[in-house]
């Protein structure tokens, strides 16, 4: 399950953002954002990079103003992290891997004044993409991430957006990526501040998993970010197998080009 998933991995990463293969690396860099979620590197199953294979995989990232980073199945590639360590890597996290099947999901409630849409219209995408961007405290999106959505969503991913039933004030959001070999990441699920703690992220991950395994999906996975997060996808019916390491160079050792 976990190599299902890495192989996965590499097959959105190609389909979203722009790649480079670097030694035992590919490389994914985002045309759009230094988000540093959209730009990091996965390593080959078995990698056991040389330090020159290290030190080109800092330099593509320093080269496009990127800070170099990897997000990757830890236990796939063991060589990998000590590599890292010694060219003055950091960890930023071991992040709980958690996977859902047809039949583990669970029905969760839906606040009373929200209702769950899947975006279609300019205004709903926007708003979709503003819960997001307001909810990982980033900048306003663009247009460009707006089109951004509108392609994942013609390509085959799903998108959900909670808002007030009322109003359509946006709440929060989440995604399925595009599946492959029914396979999907259930991603970027945020709720804005002002309307946390309400039950919210619980109900958009429950309707994303029902649309994905609706749409043919076998295995549906995600990153546990914190405990609270854990919490909520353990509730929707997420189990753990695993972890996903994130790990990054300080931006004290990266050397401008």
């Amino acid at each position: 399950m976990e190599s299902r998933i890495q192989l996965y991995l590499r097959f959105a990463a190609s389909q979203q953002r722009d790649t480079e293969r670097i030694g035992p690396f590919l490389a994914t860099f985002s045309p759009h954002s230094a988000n540093p979620y959209l730009n990091y590197a996965i390593p080959d199953d078995g990698a056991a990079p040389s330090l020159a294979d290290v030190n080109a995989l800092i330099a593509a990232y320093s080269w496009r103003g990127r800070k170099p980073r990897l997000e990757y199945v830890s236990k796939l590639a063991p060589a990998v992290e000590e590599a890292l360590i010694s060219a003055g890597f950091t960890v930023e996290g071991r992040l709980p891997l958690m996977i859902c099947t047809p039949g583990s999901e669970k029905l969760l409630p839906i606040p009373p004044e929200i209702e769950l849409i899947l975006p279609v219209s300019d205004a709903e995408l926007l708003g979709t993409v503003a819960a997001q961007h307001e909810a990982y405290g980033e900048v306003a999106p663009s247009p460009e991430d707006v089109d951004s959505l509108r392609k994942s969503i013609a390509a085959g991913s799903i998108a959900v957006l909670a808002r007030v039933a009322a109003t359509g004030e946006p709440a929060g959001a989440g995604v399925c990526t595009v599946p492959e070999n029914q396979t999907t990441e259930i991603a970027g699920i945020g709720v804005r501040p002002s309307f946390r703690r309400r039950g919210i992220a619980g109900a958009l991950t429950a309707r994303l998993l029902r649309e994905a395994f609706d749409a043919g999906v076998a295995v549906g996975f995600l990153m546990a970010g914190h405990e609270e997060e854990f919490r909520v996808y353990t509730r929707a019916g997420f189990c753990a197998i695993g972890e996903i390491l994130h790990i990054s160079l300080p931006p004290n050792l990266i050397t401008n080009p």
